[in-house]
């Protein structure tokens, strides 16, 4: 997916209109990769995805 893609999923993620999941499909990347994409612009990931992407991480 493009870099748009990405934008727009962060914007809807930040927004609270997507979780963590809901951006991570539609920007076609991991849940991991939209999450590092979060911080590193300065959006804070939510509690609740940081604990589905641990319990992901951890399997």
């Amino acid at each position: 997916m493009s870099s748009k893609s990405l934008t727009t999923a962060l914007t809807l993620y930040r927004s609270k209109t997507y979780t963590l999941e809901q951006a991570a499909d539609f920007s076609g990347r991991s849940a991991g990769d939209v999450a590092s994409a979060l911080r590193s612009r300065g959006i804070a990931v939510r509690e609740a995805d940081e604990q589905s992407l641990s319990e992901t991480v951890g399997r």
